[in-house]
């Protein structure tokens, strides 16, 4: 062992020891039954999760600074310091597991085509940019440019990949390979081979040209679907679905295979937020009409992203298996609780723009997370609270900590004065 293996193998071993104590308390199993209930729609209290952070300002003391030298051995040093760094300073219902998930290398996931762009940078140390894409998908020729490639499990890689960790971390973390956990974002993929703006005019004047593209893309994508079930490429055990806890009862389903994970033994998860302006007749005919089929292959969804869908529910409902339902900071909090009602998890994304004024007011954090609660109390709602897309806090961490607290305190309170 070389001295630099040796340094990276003290390290993680020392933080894969701190993550383990914590992983070992009672609370972990707490929370996992709390989000087994909320999953369920018999929710015990309203979740809360902050995910998507700008690490790049959240630096204290040192204790997210990387010592690692090799290049996996980063990305899992990246992932425990996190999970250590949100224990101590923005608990939230996260739950700390004793694991270290490693991705299996499978090659043949792509569609054949590769994303062209420009991107405009206004912090570099900061992952959230600007995009501007090249249009590749113009004609019915250039739809012949999407096409499903087989895939195929790289038994070496992987082994490669998980085999040092492994040893590394023996007797203090289990090392899981995590098969593919294929989620249906068409739209969001789509938009960065055409222009968003192409798309939003071929809907108007070029339907039959959309109904082409996304059923070339939908087909291609139940292919590759059943390619990885065929071939037991597919993960199981999801810890989290699209930022949330994914702890259910109802999965796997009956006759589960650990050895050959099926699609009905998995959440899944789905959007269009390019669809954002279009109408809830538009959405469901060059959307949800073609979602729906994938869906149907899964045993629970979660669907939506930043799209407000408030006025939307309704067919929404057409689309099977789906569970949880996302409010974006952009909907009419009482009409979205009021169309849900007790039927979906209300998954509310708070405002990130709190974090990022000028002057931190944390009363009107508060009032922000009052508003939701109480609306969903009114109309009977399990809710969970998703603070996600974070692009800023000012380089003030302290201002996630305290949203943290407020929103702890609040749900573990169980009513909103």
């Amino acid at each position: 062992m070389t001295r630099t293996q040796g340094g990276d193998r003290q390290i993680l071993r020392e933080l894969g020891l701190q993550v383990g104590e914590i992983a070992a308390l009672p609370q972990q199993e707490t929370t996992r039954q709390h989000w087994v209930a909320l999953n369920g729609l018999r929710p015990t209290r309203p979740m809360v999760v902050i995910d998507q952070i700008p690490w790049h300002e959240m630096g204290v003391d040192g204790e997210l600074g990387l010592l690692c030298v090799d290049p996996l051995n980063r990305q899992v040093e990246t992932d425990l310091r996190r999970r250590l760094y949100k224990w101590r300073h923005m608990r939230d219902d996260q739950v700390i597991e004793p694991s270290v998930d490693v991705s299996a290398v499978i090659h043949g996931l792509g569609f054949g085509i590769q994303v062209q762009e420009e991107r405009a940078v206004s912090d570099p140390h900061n992952d959230v940019v600007g995009h501007r894409y090249v249009d590749q998908i113009r004609t019915e020729q250039d739809l012949e440019k999407i096409q499903f490639h087989d895939v195929h499990f790289d038994v070496e890689a992987t082994a490669e990949r998980v085999g040092p960790l492994e040893e590394i971390l023996d007797g203090i973390l289990e090392v899981r390979v995590q098969g593919a956990l294929p989620v249906f974002s068409a739209w969001d993929q789509l938009v960065t081979w055409r222009s968003p703006e192409g798309i939003l005019l071929d809907i108007m004047d070029r339907p039959d040209f959309i109904h082409q593209l996304i059923e070339r893309y939908t087909t291609a994508s139940l292919a590759q679907l059943d390619a990885l079930q065929e071939q037991g490429l597919l993960g199981h055990g999801q810890f989290t679905i699209h930022c949330t806890g994914a702890y259910s009862d109802e999965l796997p389903a009956a006759g589960f295979d650990p050895d050959h994970p099926r699609s009905c033994d998995l959440w899944t998860y789905g959007m269009a937020q390019i669809f954002s302006t279009v109408s809830p007749a538009m959405h469901k005919e060059f959307w949800l009409d073609y979602a729906v089929r994938w869906f149907e292959r899964f045993g629970l969804g979660y669907y939506g992203c930043c799209e407000p869908l408030h006025n939307k529910i309704d067919i929404i409902r057409s689309v099977p298996n789906v569970r949880k339902i996302s409010m974006s900071p952009f909907v009419d909090v009482e009409v979205g609780a009021e169309n849900i009602g007790a039927d979906y998890v209300f998954s509310r994304k708070p405002s990130p723009a709190l974090l990022a004024v000028e002057s931190w007011d944390s009363t009107a954090v508060e009032q922000d997370l009052r508003e939701t609660i109480d609306a969903c109390e009114r109309h009977n709602c399990p809710l969970e609270l998703i603070l996600k897309d974070i692009s800023t806090v000012r380089y003030e961490p302290e201002r996630l900590w305290e949203w943290a607290k407020i929103a702890g305190e609040l749900v573990q309170a169980g009513v909103a004065a």
